[in-house]
């Protein structure tokens, strides 16, 4: 290895860590946010600013705005997904905590994600796959609580994080598809776009509008942190690290995203990490790690199975 290239590899590294702390801290930001107007019309904003930073990015790396005409069908359902899956992370948030609720989804996705595939292929999980959606199940029970209180789920924004978490494996199922159209960034991009659309009319043209009066200084930094930092950038460096250092090595790193939730939420929110968010946090770890060990007898084995955090979220 060349000294040039243990110095790219070196900076790469450094930025997928910068890239999953961002994702993580885009919980405590969704919080912030999630205090100056309804989750439709603070998911109208973000989307909108999203759509335009990922055309600047696709227009300074001179990547074609066309996708197939035949990636339109799944281009527009993976829209309403994520305006789901947005709403749904909002309003949690507007109950529930930013630590807590990160910790659990970003968990939560790939578990979930993986039985989906499982179902979708007609088949059996393999004993390793067994043990790992065992140890996910069960994590996923502490971090609801259900051991010690059933009816935690329903409370402090719980059931909206679990269906953002069952939204959000759907939505992975069908951006997976989305390099046969063409660019996947230019697919998110029009995602991006129609759901600023259907956001705006939900949301009303006087409620948008009125939020312009009392957004400030704080708004907007969060609003481009969340849209621009997090969703745009940090995630399309995840990409092209990904084919830099590899898929497996690159999937490693968002093991950090759970634990990067929790530390904004404590630093900037002061939320405690609770002990249940902890243990479920770390066994739902290692369900992710066992289910993206590489397997030799697996059909998918040749590829990280499931990621903490997807489109791109990706959150």
């Amino acid at each position: 290895m060349t000294e040039k290239t243990a110095s790219n590899q070196k900076l790469f590294l450094l930025g997928m860590i910068l890239s999953m702390t961002c994702w993580g801290f885009s919980w405590t930001s969704g919080k912030i946010l999630s205090v100056y107007a309804s989750p439709l019309t603070i998911s109208f904003y973000r989307f909108a600013l999203t759509f335009a930073s990922l055309i600047i990015i696709l227009w300074i790396s001179k990547t074609s705005l066309r996708i197939s005409k035949k990636g339109l069908p799944d281009m527009l359902l993976a829209s309403v997904l994520i305006s789901l899956y947005t709403y749904l992370f909002f309003k949690g948030l507007t109950v529930g905590k930013a630590g807590a609720g990160g910790i659990l989804v970003t968990v939560l996705n790939p578990i979930i994600s993986y039985c989906m595939m499982l179902i979708i292929a007609r088949r059996r999980p393999t004993r390793q796959e067994f043990w790992g959606l065992a140890l996910g199940i069960s994590a996923g029970a502490i971090l609801l609580k259900i051991f010690t209180d059933g009816s935690a789920i329903f409370s402090a924004g719980n059931i909206y994080f679990l269906l953002a978490s069952f939204s959000w494996a759907l939505l992975s199922l069908v951006t997976a598809r989305a390099s046969r159209y063409g660019s996947p960034a230019t697919f998110s991009c029009w995602m991006y776009a129609v759901s600023t659309v259907m956001m705006f009319f939900f949301s009303g043209p006087a409620t948008s509008a009125a939020l312009l009066g009392k957004a400030d200084g704080v708004f907007w930094g969060n609003l481009f942190f969340s849209a621009t930092i997090t969703t745009s950038i940090a995630t399309t460096f995840y990409f092209v690290a990904t084919s830099k250092i590899g898929a497996s090595k690159a999937s490693s790193f968002i093991f950090l995203v759970p634990f990067s939730a929790a530390l904004g939420s404590w630093i900037f929110l002061n939320e405690v990490p609770q002990v249940h968010s902890i243990v479920g946090g770390l066994l739902g770890i290692a369900a992710v790690y066992i289910l993206n060990k590489k397997k030799d007898t697996s059909p998918v084995s040749d590829q990280p199975a499931v990621k903490l955090s997807a489109v791109e979220e990706k959150n």
